[in-house]
């Protein structure tokens, strides 16, 4: 197993367990994460695991690192958990595409399927908008208000 193996292994593996502090130190200094609710940059990225984290509720994970080399992995993960908001059951089959800097996560992008997350998360709204990027904007707008409620 290489270090970006074991980096990617240790990152999911506290993931597992709610730990956003050992998942914040696998990033690097000036990383960036993007997903389909969230684009953040530097310390955002720690907050927001912070956030996800704490607020976590009936929560289980699971993952395989599909790929990995020197300078990039994949992974593929599994959550379910009750989405804070509705208090909605869901189930998200995530991609993440993740290149390493300094040994550290240094770009991560997770990609999934967002009509479908959202018809879990939200229900009816999102069944008949949630294909919309206006409806997917909207969204994001509000995770990152959530996130900047939770800095402050």
């Amino acid at each position: 197993m290489n270090q970006q193996q074991e980096l990617l292994e240790r990152f999911y593996t506290a993931f597992q367990k709610l730990d956003w502090e050992t998942m914040t130190s696998c990033y690097h200094p000036q990383a960036t994460f993007k997903d389909p609710a969230f684009t953040l940059s530097g310390a955002e990225v720690g907050l927001m695991w912070k956030m996800l984290c704490t607020r976590a509720k009936d929560f289980d994970l699971s993952f395989n690192v599909a790929k990995v080399n020197d300078t990039q992995g994949e992974v593929n993960w599994e959550a379910n958990y009750l989405f804070s908001k509705t208090g909605r059951k869901v189930n998200n089959k995530i991609k993440a595409n993740i290149t390493f800097k300094d040994g550290l996560i240094y770009q991560h992008h997770d990609d999934f399927n967002f009509w479908r997350w959202s018809r879990q998360a939200i229900g009816l709204p999102a069944y008949l908008l949630g294909w919309s990027s206006t409806f997917q904007n909207a969204v994001s707008k509000q995770a990152m208000a959530q996130l900047s409620q939770f800095e402050s």
